[in-house]
């Protein structure tokens, strides 16, 4: 089966923060999307996001699918030299959040550092799909709080891993076949830290793609968004061809 996949992105300062720190990456001919928060309490955090963004918008994409998802991987590594570097050389630390999905054929794939999630809505259920790189997600995984405790979590927007920080980075990698009706989110925590998955996953199950990042962005907003704010979905649909009878053809009248 073909799938025709579609997209919608929205990014916005915010309420409370001068500049956007983040960026997405939108490469719809290879099946390709990324989102990336630059950390805003380090110095030239938007330079950094924007670092990771465009090393993915310039990597070539193998046509094997477990290739491509490594060299999305490798991209992210070689981002993270080139921040590290300038960091060391300004003695001063950036860094930047990132989450990348792609798609090859029935198959996606999601790397990501960081807090900046990927989600996908099936049977018009929200599923994260990735684990964010925190102290307060460790706490989580250990059982120490639940997640009306991590929601509110003094510690809840630092990192225990970000892309620039350290000479070298762990990327998660995560991959699954894609099913026709998936509607996928990437966003940054501007999103998730305003909106909770439940609400998320309502906006998502009943308004259109364009219409539904929107809506969550003037959700968002509505609530002082106190951190810049981006999305990236892509929905999953069928592909449909029209075959046009040839002239002549077809029963004799």
């Amino acid at each position: 089966m073909a799938f025709k996949l579609d997209s919608a992105a929205v990014t916005h300062e915010g309420c409370v923060r001068e500049r956007n720190e983040d960026t997405y990456c939108e490469r719809t001919s290879e099946n390709l999307w990324a989102v990336a928060d630059g950390m805003g309490g380090h110095d030239h955090g938007d330079w950094a996001s924007e670092v990771v963004t465009q090393t993915l918008m310039n990597v070539t994409v193998p046509t094997d699918f477990e290739e491509a998802c490594y060299a999305i991987a490798n991209s992210i590594h070689v981002g993270n030299q080139i921040i590290y570097a300038e960091s060391v050389k300004r003695s001063q630390q950036m860094g930047t959040t990132v989450v990348a999905l792609y798609f090859a054929g029935s198959l996606f794939g999601v790397c990501w550092v960081g807090d900046s999630r990927a989600y996908v809505l099936r049977d018009r259920r929200l599923i994260r799909l990735t684990k964010d790189h925190s102290p307060v997600q460790d706490l989580l995984d250990r059982g120490a709080i639940s997640e009306e405790e991590a929601a509110t979590h003094p510690m809840r927007h630092m990192l225990a891993r970000a892309v620039g920080v350290k000479d070298n980075v762990e990327v998660d990698i995560v991959a699954d076949r894609t099913r026709v009706g998936d509607v996928f989110l990437l966003c940054s925590d501007g999103l998730h830290g305003q909106v909770n998955d439940s609400e998320i996953e309502a906006v998502i199950a009943n308004e259109p793609l364009g219409k539904a990042v929107e809506t969550l962005l003037e959700m968002t907003i509505s609530r002082g968004a106190p951190d810049n704010v981006t999305m990236v979905a892509v929905s999953v649909e069928e592909e449909t061809a029209l075959t046009l009878q040839k002239a002549g053809e077809g029963s004799a009248a």
